[in-house]
């Protein structure tokens, strides 16, 4: 049944981290606030995916760091206590209790609305409550979709009945399967294997891809298949997934793969991307194509919509990351509030205030493997598809940087730069091993004040740190 009429200055669906910033950001320049989320305050960052599987990953990678250092290797004399590590993972993710995030919702004077939202023509949007009623809100200046995402699944024969593991079920879980089957080599992929060989499973990861962490630089994959390998994980590239079989519900499941191999295992799970969240979200009713990502301009003003309706984090595609959305965020809180005050907005000047700029040249990411692996910026074969004049510039760790052989023993690393040579500006980064997660916000700040190599030569690192990287890739790139 339809309720009455609530009128807002900005309309926000969906309360994940990218959504909860654009609200603490509108609200602070003096906007009124609707926040509506259909599921948990917080979305899937905080419970199924970036904080549990770091909650996860954290206790399997110090281990491994610790045997990799002599004195500390002794030290190790058991396995990990997989419950040990379930019990951090739920208090990180409040045993999915969402209380504190709504409560925080409500302090920065937002209002939460909890239903499914859905768009009834332009800045009106009706809410499904749980009780069945209809609560519609109208926004005076701007709706967000801030919907998210969900994992994508193949069409492929048997998976009904084999209930596949997604990122969900591989965060949630505190069953630790004897044998888990892995279909996707990307970050999701690979962390989730990491975790889960650490618990005690029997991992095989399958990818149709020549190498893990395709968009990464080529030993960024190569790297992480050796630490994977090293771990007990099996490793099998260039397959693919041809069918599923499980003839009995809690019975195991078999894997059958274009080589005709079969493999049996106890739970599958795949990573092989993500979906957007807008299927059933009313974009019909503004001439918007119902479940495709969203097209956006830099400022993430929905193109055809008028300027009213923004797309923000992984609806629009742009960087499928939680601090990549939580930036457009930024960006969009202030091209609605200045299109709120009846102020011109600069979308034509790269790094302006009103420009999401980093989108397209300055993306960092961390893989939480062993070895880690970090980048910002583009790879070797994006600046040549974009047509730069670069030179490339590599450095092994291990043999190279005193404080990579102090923080473990046998260090195994390796760090690239992609130096642009017209302007003599980085282009990209990236480090490969243990630590190295640490270093990449001094890349992604080089690559976005656009410092010259001459001004970096000043930024000296100290010794004997993992950092000395830098100066090491300077040494490399002068010679």
């Amino acid at each position: 049944m339809a309720g009455s009429v609530r009128e807002f200055d900005v309309i926000v669906i969906g309360s994940g981290p990218i959504g909860q910033t654009l609200a603490d950001k509108v609200r602070a320049g003096g906007l009124t606030v609707a926040v509506v989320e259909r599921e948990l305050v917080g979305g899937e960052c905080s419970y199924w995916a970036c904080i549990p599987s770091k909650a996860m990953l954290r206790p399997v990678v110090a281990v491994t760091e610790a045997q990799h250092v002599d004195g500390a290797r002794e030290a190790v004399t058991g396995p990990i206590d997989a419950e040990s590590v379930f019990a951090r993972r739920d208090r990180y993710v409040t045993s999915l209790d969402d209380t504190g995030q709504a409560n925080w919702v409500k302090s920065i004077g937002a209002t939460l609305v909890r239903g499914h939202g859905r768009l009834e023509g332009p800045r009106r949007v009706a809410v499904t409550t749980p009780d069945d009623e209809v609560v519609v809100l109208t926004a005076r200046h701007a709706v967000a979709i801030c919907t998210g995402s969900l994992a994508a699944m193949p069409d492929v024969p048997g998976i009904a009945e084999a209930r596949p593991w997604t990122n969900r079920r591989g965060t949630d879980s505190s069953n630790v399967p004897a044998r888990l089957a892995i279909v996707g080599g990307g970050p999701v992929g690979v962390e989730l294997a990491t975790a889960w060989n650490g618990l005690g499973s029997t991992v095989t990861l399958f990818d149709r891809e020549q190498r893990l962490l395709p968009r990464m630089e080529p030993f960024a994959g190569e790297l992480v298949a050796e630490g994977l390998t090293e771990a007990g994980v099996t490793v099998r590239t260039e397959v693919t997934l041809e069918s599923l079989r499980r003839p009995v519900a809690d019975g195991p499941v078999t894997v059958t793969l274009d080589d005709g191999s079969k493999h049996e295992v106890d739970e599958v799970l795949f990573a092989i991307g993500r979906t957007p969240l807008t299927g059933d979200i009313g974009l019909e009713t503004v001439d918007l194509p119902a479940g495709s990502w969203l097209d956006v301009d830099d400022t993430c003003r929905v193109r055809g919509a008028d300027g009213w309706l923004f797309a923000l984090g992984d609806v629009n595609h742009r960087a499928l990351l939680t601090h990549q959305g939580k930036y457009q965020a930024r960006i969009a809180a202030q091209v609605i509030l200045d299109q709120a005050a009846g102020n011109s907005v600069d979308d034509a000047t790269p790094w302006g205030v009103h420009v999401a700029s980093a989108d397209r040249s300055a993306v960092p990411q961390v893989v939480f493997t062993s070895p880690e692996a970090a980048a910002v910026g583009r790879t070797a074969e994006e600046a040549a598809a974009e047509g730069y004049r670069f030179m490339v510039v590599d450095v092994d760790l291990g043999a190279k940087v005193a404080g990579a052989n102090l923080y473990a023993d046998g260090y195994r690393g390796q760090a690239r730069m992609i130096v642009d040579e017209d302007t003599r500006c980085l282009l990209g980064v990236t480090f490969v091993g243990a630590g190295v997660t640490e270093l990449l916000h001094s890349a992604t700040i080089a690559i976005v004040g656009q410092i010259p190599i001459e001004r970096l030569w000043h930024a000296v690192p100290s010794f004997p740190t993992i950092s000395e990287t830098w100066l090491r890739l300077l040494e490399a790139y002068q010679n």
